[in-house]
């Protein structure tokens, strides 16, 4: 009664009755017990260095996926700071854009080099000239933030432009070189999203 295994005359009537379609699970669900034996793992691996080696090669093959997703644009193996359709139009908006920031960089290292000749005029050329690319740099892109927050607002409604953070994430973005951005420029210059 309970618990006794069916024989195979029952099993057949079973089968008989309950024909296999398809789309259907076809086989009972298991037991609890069954099912909790299955799932069932020791707290402490026997062999640590092989559980070393599993989950160094899981963390390996996760950090390939978000990889080739930084590269491709696959919003599905992105991470969560560069998910959803608000930080995508965010980031085709900068990479449409010519920013000065991101040509920051290249041009403080040749001030760098300038300031290494030691003559007065060089040095106070070098310090004008520093102060100058910063302050062209911060204004540029707090323009191109206010642009862009109305272009949110619009598009997007007024709780995506006034989200935390989504500032910081597209100047972050605007001082990057645009060939060392990650997630890669998807979209060429000009080519700003709808």
């Amino acid at each position: 009664m309970f618990g006794r295994n069916k024989t195979t005359n029952e099993q057949l009537t079973d089968e008989a009755l309950h024909p296999a379609r398809e789309g259907a699970k076809n086989r009972p669900t298991p037991k609890r017990k069954v099912q909790e034996a299955a799932r069932r793992q020791p707290l402490v691996v026997a062999d640590r260095k092989q559980a070393k080696k599993l989950d160094r090669a899981k963390r390996n093959e996760q950090m390939y996926k978000t990889r080739q997703a930084m590269l491709t644009g696959d919003e599905s193996g992105l991470p969560a700071r560069d998910k959803g359709p608000v930080r995508r139009y965010i980031r085709d908006y900068i990479d449409a854009r010519w920013n000065l920031a991101e040509f920051m960089l290249p041009l403080m290292l040749i001030v760098l080099a300038l300031s290494f000749l030691r003559t007065n005029e060089i040095l106070f050329f070098v310090t004008i000239l520093t102060y100058a690319i910063l302050l062209t740099a911060i204004v540029d892109t707090v323009l191109m933030w206010r642009g862009l927050r109305k272009r949110l607002t619009a598009k997007f409604g007024e709780e995506a432009a006034k989200a935390k953070g989504n500032g910081m994430y597209a100047a972050m973005r605007a001082f990057q070189l645009r060939r060392s951005r990650m997630p890669r420029a998807l979209v060429k210059r000009g080519q700003y999203p709808a």
